[in-house]
């Protein structure tokens, strides 16, 4: 029996399980009982088999993974850097390319926001940092300075995991190796770091979160880091604001007191105009600004105080809509205690009208003074607010509809007690007496407040289902300990562990077991997949009945999950173009409500029908009340909301409210061909080889498509490897954008593979295999040819096959109104046979992206509103034409980035849903927005007294208020209509994008 032996490989192109994988079968054909394992981050390969060195290094070889021997040459080192110049991930390509001039086998990561780079190389210490200089990234060494030490602090003013997300980014500014956690139920914070103690305190109070004095020490289990000692906290020191440096970002804020359109339009100019601030969107479905820019919070904060209203920081969404429904739930509460207040004096004193009615005389006059005193209570306190944010609006220079509210009470009311106190000295006709109007009013509109409150409070039930999507703590292994730790805590490269039922809380690649995978919440497919190792899985989707262990890559708001949750964020807090109208007119609504009530006032003072003042009285307080600028600032808003969390749970992530609109508008949609109408995973059905051995032909086509990640190239390589081929060696690798691609062989001969344009381009002659090509393409083949020294040598039939529901979507589309036009960088047959397939009439074929991008101005320039669908690099400049991009979500981060709204899944029903939405979107704003002006068009003049020449009767100021209430809750509940809608495409899957209840 032969003796088994221990190999020990460095595998430079090792990076995942699959890698490990794909050796193991390689060495275990040789030797079905050798035993391998992987550590892909460390590039590390254990073999334990009966070969000997030089037959493991030319299987691995064979494999793809040239091995490194490790016992050759200098071991390679991890060694980390805090480089304070990077700032995207274009700074690590360049250190990258420096690093890899002098070894070619390093490996660089990098984290610009936290600003670490980390390198495992051959080279030392100081010839690192001497490229890294050269390359203009000055490293400041990672292991460089005081060792880190672990502090204990007491935070009095720390009450949930926001807070400790808002001291871990202050800290982290300064150390960005610093560790925090926190327990907010004990006010406790650990934080592992090289600072100081002053300075740390200082960084917490600077953050807002003063500490006092020490926590409890820590316990035995809490072991500090190699190196690291444990020291306790000096008294507090006096606190200094952070430097406000950095590039532009976006930052929400939580915003309070605004209560119509009048407020947002303050808010946001309040806001523009802080230095620093490139733009600024104020929702007030949510109460919420969006920011964009590189101003300090400290800034926008108080631009938002210097107006009347306040602002605080939103660094947790999930912990800001917790407190957001907390506060609208007291608030609604509130709102309705105050109304049965008022309306428990009101409602018995207009029913007294009828028996009990005495003038304001002897008598009388107590009794009109009881009520009055009543009144007032009922004014300072169920309806107080009204008054003081309109004496803060008032001390700002500024109005709202609190100011219209408090006006128009106020005077009835003040205008009554004058009645009581001099009643003897008016005539008859002027002693008339409104305190139940006032009181009236204010229990109406307070009434209206709480319904509009609670309907309010469902529109973004879309945005708390993602966001209960993440899960709140990880368990982590670290050290060789599993450990439960706060989300927030998780950093990359972490070990996971995953129990059976349970959600992901971080994007990964499974290192260890196997299970299934729900990933309806992403994909919108209802069956399981399943994962094994090597295999990526994504925050938020549900383990099966497996056990996973798998290392974290995307962490926090950098995973998928995490991704769509900003965008759908994002794109609730936008407007659409359709609203600019409402904000310009609700600028100036107020002021110009006060100056019709004045003119109302002395039209009716001058001319108008006796008594006079008490119809003066009457209109311009009916006036003021009727008045709605709320109608205005919610018609916009709240639809949009819904229509994008709507999108969201049929698989569409909409960017901004501008794309929702254009959607709506869409008189063509252009599709690409490869992953948009085709499954996008090819594979070769026909290979004719006119001249050479066939294996070394493939060997060729092997070595040119092996760092391709187009989907043809995957074809052609898994042909290749299915054959068991060694790829050959090549030079001078190219790529020729909508062609192919170009090399030499070792030998110095050039190849071409690629489409018929690549080669023709190039003088090579396609007469001997023209008849074959024209063949495959009758069926609808796409041709791939190769060419090597000049000399047409094979010719490759790929297949994609058409996704399942492509012919019915189309329908879809066309029955929605739609033209839809194939353009594709295939050829003219297989691009005709594909059109009829699908029932395209109108299609381009040999297409560079160039041309795509020409067709779809020449269609815009002849009048058409075009959408664009692609999933790959060469469709992005298309997509960034069209008036609207459609990305597949399992395309290329680029054509995502260039697109406007992006499917989760690759049907193309997903573009009919998004359309379907988008036009009944609209459809609710504009009724929003016809309902807003048309009631405050004719609800004024009807309030002025114009009808009284006709019907003798003035508008009373209570039904005045009870109209203002009711058009906010229309509105409102009008835009609700939404959360019912379903687009009509019966052929569409059923949504599952966004799950509608959490799993236990």
């Amino acid at each position: 029996m032969t003796a088994s032996f221990e190999h020990s490989r460095r595998i430079p192109g090792m990076n995942c399980q699959g890698c490990v994988k794909r050796m193991r079968q390689a060495i275990q054909a040789h030797d079905a009982a050798a035993e391998v394992t992987g550590t892909p981050d460390e590039k590390h390969l254990a073999v334990t088999t009966t070969l000997n060195d030089e037959s493991l290094d030319r299987l691995l070889d064979e494999a793809g993974y040239p091995p490194q021997r490790a016992d050759a040459g200098p071991a390679p080192q991890r060694h980390e850097r805090t480089i304070p110049g990077m700032s995207c991930q274009s700074c690590v390509k360049r250190m990258h390319q420096a690093i890899q001039a002098h070894d070619a086998t390093a490996e660089v990561t990098g984290t610009p926001d936290e600003k670490h780079l980390a390198v495992t190389t051959t080279l030392d210490d100081e010839s690192l940092d001497r490229l890294l200089d050269v390359a203009g990234y000055p490293p400041q060494r990672a292991d460089a300075g005081p060792a880190p030490q672990r502090h204990a602090r007491t935070i009095p003013g720390m009450s949930c995991q926001g807070c400790v997300k808002r001291m871990r980014q202050a800290i982290q500014a300064r150390d960005a190796t610093a560790e925090v956690t926190g327990t907010p139920a004990e006010k406790r914070l650990e934080v592992i770091t090289t600072l100081a103690d002053a300075d740390l305190d200082e960084t917490l109070e600077a953050a807002g979160y003063p500490p006092n004095g020490t926590g409890p020490q820590a316990t035995e289990n809490d072991e500090p880091p190699q190196g690291a000692t444990v020291a306790t906290a000096p008294p507090t020191s006096p606190g200094r604001q952070a430097d406000d440096t950095g590039s532009a970002t976006t930052l929400r804020l939580s915003i309070s007191g605004m209560t119509c359109a009048s407020c947002v339009k303050s808010v946001q100019q309040a806001l523009a105009h802080t230095p620093g601030v490139l733009s600024a969107e104020v929702n007030f479905g949510t109460h919420t600004a969006q920011v964009r820019g590189d101003a300090a919070p400290d800034a926008l904060i108080r631009a938002v105080e210097d107006v009347g209203y306040g602002a605080e920081p939103i660094v947790d969404m999930r912990e800001a809509e917790r407190a957001r429904a907390e506060k609208d739930q007291a608030t609604y509460r509130r709102r309705i205690r105050g109304s049965l207040l008022s309306l428990a004096l009101a409602v018995p004193l207009m029913a007294s009208m009828f028996v009990y009615h005495p003038q304001p005389l002897g008598a009388g006059r107590l009794y009109w003074l009881l009520v009055g005193m009543l009144t007032l209570g009922v004014m300072a306190g169920p309806g107080r607010h009204f008054f003081v944010n309109a004496w803060k609006n008032f001390r700002h220079h500024q109005a709202n509809m609190d100011t219209l509210i408090a006006m128009g009470t106020g005077t009835a009311w003040l205008y009554s007690m004058a009645v009581v106190a001099v009643g003897p000295a008016l005539p008859e006709v002027a002693r008339g007496i409104y305190f139940e109007a006032s009181a009236m009013v204010i229990g109406l509109v307070l009434l209206g407040n709480a319904l509009e409150l609670r309907a309010r409070g469902r529109t973004s039930e879309a945005l708390k289902r993602l966001l209960d999507l993440q899960s709140r703590t990880a368990r982590v292994i670290r050290d060789g300990e599993e450990r439960e730790v706060d989300i927030d805590a998780v950093r990359e490269s972490d070990q996971i562990r995953v129990r059976p039922g349970e959600r992901l809380p971080v994007d990964g690649e499974v290192v260890e077991g196997q299970s299934h995978i729900d990933e309806s919440m992403l994909t919108g497919e209802p069956l399981p997949v399943a994962k094994g190792e090597g295999d990526e899985v994504s925050a938020g989707t549900v383990n099966g009945k497996g056990g996973l262990v798998y290392r974290a890559t995307r962490v926090g708001a950098n995973t998928r999950l995490g991704q769509i949750t900003e965008q759908v964020a994002s794109a609730q807090n936008s407007r659409p173009p359709i609203g600019q109208l409402a904000d310009k007119v609700s600028s100036i609504f107020v002021p110009s409500v006060m100056i019709i009530a004045v003119i109302t006032a002395l039209v009716w003072f001058n001319v108008g029908a006796e008594p006079r003042v008490i119809h003066m009285l009457v209109t311009a307080t009916t006036v003021l009340i009727i008045a709605c600028p709320c109608a205005l600032g919610l018609a916009t808003p709240i639809s949009t909301m819904i229509g994008v969390g709507k999108a969201a749970e049929h698989g569409v992530l909409v960017r901004s409210g501008d794309a929702l609109q254009t959607a709506s508008r869409l008189t063509t949609l252009v599709v690409d061909k490869t992953g948009t109408l085709t499954e996008g995973k090819p594979r070769v059905t026909e290979a004719e080889v006119l001249g050479g051995d066939e294996r070394e032909v493939l060997a060729l086509v092997a070595a040119l498509e092996r760092g391709s990640e187009h989907p043809l190239a995957t074809a052609l390589l898994a042909h290749a490897e299915a054959r068991e081929i060694v790829p050959a060696e090549i030079t001078g690798f190219d790529t020729v954008t909508g062609g192919g691609v170009t090399a030499t062989t070792a030998d110095g001969h050039p190849l071409l593979l690629g489409n018929a344009r690549l080669l023709e381009n190039a003088g090579v002659s396609l007469a001997a295999g023209r008849e074959i090509a024209g063949g495959l393409e009758d069926k609808a083949r796409t041709v791939v040819y190769l060419a090597v020294d000049g000399i047409l040598t094979a010719l490759f039939g790929i297949s994609d096959p058409l996704r399942h529901d492509t012919v019915e979507a189309v329908r879809r589309l066309q029955a929605d109104g739609l033209r839809v036009v194939m353009l594709t960088g295939d050829n003219a047959h297989t691009a005709a046979a594909i059109a009829a397939e699908v029932g395209i009439d109108d299609f381009r074929a040999d297409l560079l992206p160039e041309d795509k991008h020409a067709e779809i101005e020449r269609r815009q320039a002849a009048g058409e509103v075009v959408g664009m669908v692609g999933d790959g690099i060469n469709d992005a400049p298309a997509l960034a034409r069209a008036d609207v991009g459609f990305a597949i979500g399992q395309g290329t981060d680029v054509a995502i980035e260039s697109a406007g709204i992006t499917l989760m899944r690759g049907s193309l029903h997903g573009i009919a849903s998004a359309i379907e939405i988008s036009r009944a979107t609209l459809t609710n704003i504009k009724q929003n927005l016809v309902g807003a002006f048309g009631y405050n068009t004719l609800g004024i003049p009807i309030a002025a007294g114009v009808l009284y020449p006709l019907t003798g009767t003035l508008l009373s100021p209570m039904i005045a208020g009870a109209a203002m209430s009711l058009s906010s809750i229309t509105v409102v509940s009008n835009a609700n209509r939404l959360r019912l809608f379903s687009p009509r495409g019966t052929g569409a899957p059923s949504p599952q994008a966004i799950p509608q209840e959490s799993p236990a």
